[in-house]
């Protein structure tokens, strides 16, 4: 019989200060892999944006060091070191206390990106080494933490620290320096992405009108600076440089004031365009902070445009047969930004990290402000609203031609397999969290496959050559191409609007083909494919790249599988004299069913490459400008990146 378990008192454990932070940071930050490192950047570089809506700064730089240090430095009024009502600095206090800071009250700031007590706190927390200096009345003074723990008192500066930390009071007279080192203990990944970086800097800079945004990153030596004065309509301009535009971006903009009963003081602008492509993308921002799950502002805004083109369309239907649009058919070729401010003690987002606006007074607001400003765009520019008609009722029908097509083609119980492709050699299991599928280039590679997998839990769905360009596709032309039609009944996740991604028969999805041209082109297919049609299978983890062997290097009665030159290069070194004999494999095919096992399909030892999307908005653009219709982009990055190719042609 098991003891029975103590539960008393001597159980309860009270964690102090910033200890639940390290106990649970995913619950602050997200993650602790590579999303949550830039989380904490993010949350020391939105503290000096704060700055500028308060008025005081007009200037950020961000430097990203050789060490995975970084540091961001502002020119504000700095953060208070006076000693607080507690006997405390404020500085070690905002530091070191979860929920304190100036944002609270509203006294300090009347908009802010949130109730960033917790933000600066967290990062320190989060940090093997955390300094931050601050500049004001001529002095500098600063603290130094470990792990969140302060290791000094606040104290002013020396001289030599003042010229080793590169600053000029008679320059900068005011200010905030961050430095900060991500703990190895608690991130996976310490690794900065400068293009996220970028990324992010470029959209605070067209938010935050006159703020003024500097990068360098020391591990190459590159530098780049943001500022733009047109604001969210620039953004959208922005994102649809090289596309095919129907109109020039729309802006709207309204104020709701302070004072009214239950209501508080919030500014809603929002920019939208149409362009002649297939892919929606829509941003949604509070107080400068990219909300990237949307919320209550993205959800306004939807229903407001879905009513007015709805509106305008049985307005003027002329006698002609009603379309019924839905939102789905708005989707296709959208950009917009909404962009929201209010009040920093009002805000309500769904977690720490601020991915979701919760506050239900922003839906309602946003709604109203957009409807009115489309209905008046609508009426002043009949043109442009023509053409956005054209796009969404030609939407409309795709949409029920696609219904028809797949109803037709995926029949009914295909998807729960009882009409598997007969091309499929399906495993034995059917516990999807332990199943996967190889999606295989040609029938000899699938042959091979077939005879090395483990049948208990691999299955194989080779291909017949190329498949279909999804790019610029409409759904009722790729559910009946054969190649794209197996695979989406091999999945059983189905297809459009009836999608159910919680159905799906693998959970891990391995495309595996040939190191050439063809295997890369056949490869970027279907990665195409799984973004533009099937984005979940992505951002849930299910989708991998099988990554085989170049060569086959024999010496002796061993023999061992490199993978790139380098490594064979590496392996040449320790050969010597020896006889060695050498294989180049220049396809699946070439490989017997053992040794397709022993390299590629054999979990212990196989190398699987699982792909992931950082930025949304760089990978729709990367697929439109290589997998689109325009030639000249796509000209000019094959031009621009034609020496770094390494294809084995």
């Amino acid at each position: 019989m098991a003891k029975k378990q103590e539960y008393n008192a001597d159980q309860i454990q009270v964690l102090e200060g910033l200890e639940p932070v390290r106990k649970r940071p995913g619950m602050y930050i997200g993650s602790t892999d590579s999303r949550g490192l830039h989380e904490c950047l993010r949350e020391i570089i939105d503290n000096s944006v704060d700055e500028s809506f308060a008025g005081t700064a007009t200037e950020v730089w961000v430097q990203i060091k050789e060490d995975g240090s970084a540091e961001v430095r502002d020119n504000g009024r700095g953060i208070p070191t006076d000693k607080h009502k507690s006997g405390v600095s404020a500085l070690e206090l905002t530091m070191t206390k979860l929920h304190a800071g100036g944002k609270f009250g509203g006294g300090a700031y009347k908009v802010s990106g949130g109730l960033h007590g917790v933000g600066a706190s967290v990062v320190n927390a989060l940090s093997s080494y955390f300094r931050v200096c601050v500049i004001r009345d001529k002095k500098v003074v600063y603290q130094e933490y470990k792990r969140g723990v302060p290791l000094d008192k606040v104290k002013e500066a020396t001289d030599k620290q003042i010229s080793d930390w590169n600053i000029d009071v008679s320059i900068q007279k005011s200010g905030t320096i961050t430095n900060f080192m991500p703990d190895t203990e608690i991130f996976k990944d310490l690794v900065y992405e400068k293009n996220k970086i970028k990324n992010l800097l470029r959209d605070r800079a067209y938010l935050v009108a006159k703020l003024a945004f500097n990068l360098v990153d020391h591990r190459d030596g590159d530098e780049s600076s943001y500022y733009f004065e047109g604001g969210i309509k620039s953004l959208v301009s922005h994102s649809n440089r090289g596309k095919n535009v129907l109109s020039d971006a729309i802006y709207i903009s309204k104020d709701l004031p302070a004072g009214k009963a239950g209501d508080v003081a919030i500014n809603a602008e929002v920019a939208i365009q149409y362009t002649d492509g297939f892919n929606e993308n829509v941003k949604g921002f509070v107080n400068g902070i990219y909300t990237t799950d949307g919320g209550t502002h993205v959800t306004g805004f939807r229903t407001a445009l879905t009513r007015s083109i709805t509106d305008y369309v049985k307005k003027n239907q002329n006698g002609k047969d009603e379309m019924i649009l839905t939102g789905d058919d708005l989707k296709e070729g959208l950009t917009a930004v909404v962009y929201v401010k209010m009040p920093s003690e009002t805000l309500q987002f769904e977690s720490q990290t601020k991915a979701k606006l919760n506050n239900p007074e922003v839906q309602g607001f946003v709604a109203v402000a957009v409807k009115e400003g489309l209905d008046q765009y609508f009426e002043e520019h009949p043109q442009d609203v023509r053409k956005i008609i054209e796009k969404v009722t030609l939407a409309a029908r795709a949409r029920l031609a696609a219904r028809a097509a797949k109803d037709a083609v995926l029949r009914k119980g295909a998807l729960d397999g009882a009409s598997l492709p007969g091309k499929l050699a399906d495993c034995q299991s059917k516990d999807p969290s332990v199943s996967e599928i190889y999606i295989v280039e040609g029938d000899s590679a699938g042959g091979s496959a077939k005879q090395g997998r483990d049948r208990k839990f691999q299955a194989i769905l080779p291909l017949k050559g190329k498949i279909l360009n999804t790019e610029r596709a409409r759904l009722d032309v790729i559910v009946k191409f054969e190649g794209v039609k197996n695979l989406i009944i091999a999945l059983g996740v189905g297809i459009g609007e009836n999608i159910n991604y919680d159905k799906a028969r693998y959970h891990r999805i391995i495309i595996m083909t040939d190191a050439d041209v063809d295997g890369e082109h056949i490869k970027t297919l279907l990665l195409t494919f799984f973004y533009r049609h099937m984005p979940e299978i992505i951002t849930r983890g299910y989708l991998y790249i099988a990554l085989p062997p170049l060569y086959k290097i024999t010496v002796g009665k061993e023999s061992k599988y490199v993978f790139n030159d380098e490594e064979k290069d590496e392996l040449m070194k320790t050969i010597g004299d020896k006889k060695y004999q050498i294989s180049r494999y220049k396809g699946l095919g070439e490989m017997d069913a053992t040794q397709l096992w022993e390299t590629t399909m054999d979990p212990a030892t196989r190398t699987l490459k699982q792909i992931t999307i950082d930025d949304m908005e760089v990978a729709s653009n990367m697929f439109e400008m290589l997998m689109g219709e325009e030639v000249p982009p796509r000209k000019k990055f094959i031009q621009t990146h034609a020496k770094l190719a390494t294809l084995d042609i």
